[in-house]
């Protein structure tokens, strides 16, 4: 009788980094809101609140890239 890949992959331990990571969207935002970058689109107000924020918490800020170019 076959196996899935699932259970070969358990079987065989090569699965075993990967039960621990989490996909979920709340992991995913938290994950966004902690390595805040600059925003991609958004309305001239979304730009404005951008430069405020990174004026005002400059450690909180990842450094953008797409500016230097």
């Amino acid at each position: 009788m076959p196996i899935s890949p699932d259970e070969f992959l358990r079987k065989y331990g090569f699965d075993e980094d990967n039960e621990d990571r989490d996909h979920s969207l709340r992991h995913n935002a938290l994950e966004h809101a902690r390595h805040l970058r600059r925003p991609n689109a958004g309305t001239p107000f979304d730009w404005e609140d951008w430069e405020r924020y990174k004026r005002e918490h400059p450690d909180d800020v990842e450094e953008d890239d797409v500016e230097s170019r």
